[in-house]
């Protein structure tokens, strides 16, 4: 890595780049799991036909592609599929994140290093401040970048030219993203949960990357546990494989997949302590709900944000728990699941 400090007009900032291709972006190892291109990257179909044919007509065009935004739960491959856009496009990536962005200087800096196709990944781009979430507009509708001059009345304004470049951001958080900012990007692509079927195939992938045979029997138990999210497929994966090789086994099998499993507190379904903690905590001390979510957070010593964002989505997928008006309500069907469990 190496600094540069860019001087525009009076706007200094400090900004990190890397000097690898897009290749070397993500470091290649044997933790590394990622699929590198669309042909390698499992489900999500249609999601993938779509992008084919934009970046097919952007590569006709000569042109870099429209603006991408990413959403979905965490750990559905957001960050993946961003950098298989940009080798598909055989452009160079930058990294950063909202957070990271605390002053406009900040973005602005980032803007004028890029060259022309250059792809701009922003992770947790709804954590944008407001004052840097306006530089974009103008660097994503005209490819110009607007800068205040001075202060006071000798205070003048300077537009600069920007190379044509495309922008994906990713965000857990559609909603807190503001509606002139969501409108600019061309794409807006939501990833759903997986099938079983296809993070089944993700863990055969990935196995075979981590030179470990496993058992099909085992592979459908990692699968149902796996709350249909290829993050949490691949961690599991690499336990299971670790107590496969304090055995001294180089093969998966069930009852290993079984042993590892219950020393996580991974139960059939995906659920975890935590998950069953928070079920608990609605149903024993608030009658089932309706209750608020800061109400769950301070009985459950969890964060609002932690549940809301990591628990509360398979939650409602499995039919466990409702969102209303009054609060989260849990659902009939989580009364059966603790009964027998």
């Amino acid at each position: 890595m190496i600094e540069k400090k860019l001087k525009v007009e009076g706007v200094s900032s400090i900004v990190k780049q890397s000097e690898k291709a897009p290749d070397d972006e993500i470091v290649l190892s044997e933790n590394t799991l990622r699929p590198e291109t669309l042909e390698e990257y499992v489900g999500q179909d249609e999601i993938k036909d779509n992008l084919r044919v934009f970046m097919g007509a952007a590569k006709k065009r000569a042109e870099p592609m429209d603006h991408v935004l990413l959403h979905g739960s965490p750990g559905l491959g957001k960050t993946t599929l961003a950098f298989i856009l940009a080798k598909e496009m055989g452009a160079q990536i930058r990294v950063t994140s909202g957070p990271a962005l605390e002053k406009p200087g900040d973005l602005a800096a980032l803007l004028t290093n890029l060259k022309a196709k250059d792809v701009l990944f922003i992770d947790e781009v709804h954590r944008l401040r407001p004052q840097v979430e306006e530089i974009l507009y103008s660097a994503m509708e005209d490819f110009c970048l607007d800068l205040m001059i001075g202060k006071g009345p000798s205070a003048r304004s300077m537009r600069l030219k920007l190379p044509k470049f495309t922008l994906i951001g990713a965000t857990t958080k559609l909603s807190s993203l503001s509606s002139p900012f969501r409108d600019r990007f061309g794409n807006v692509i939501k990833l759903e949960f997986y099938s079983e079927n296809d993070i089944e195939k993700i863990i055969k992938r990935s196995a075979n990357i981590l030179d470990i045979q496993i058992e099909d029997e085992a592979t459908v138990r990692l699968a149902k546990s796996s709350r249909r999210t290829p993050r949490i497929a691949n961690r599991l994966l690499r336990r299971v494989r670790d107590l496969a090789h304090i055995h001294e086994k180089n093969l998966i099998t069930h009852e290993i997949t079984e042993e590892t499993l219950k020393m996580l507190g991974v139960d059939e379904i995906g659920l975890d302590a935590t998950d069953r903690k928070l079920l608990e905590t609605i149903m024993e001390k608030f009658g089932g709900g309706p209750v608020g979510l800061s109400t769950i957070s301070a009985a459950s010593n969890e964060e609002e944000s932690t549940i809301e964002e990591i628990y509360e989505p398979y939650l409602m997928q499995l039919g466990f728990l409702e969102r209303t008006p009054r609060g989260r309500q849990l659902t009939k069907k989580v009364y059966n699941y603790m009964r027998i469990n």
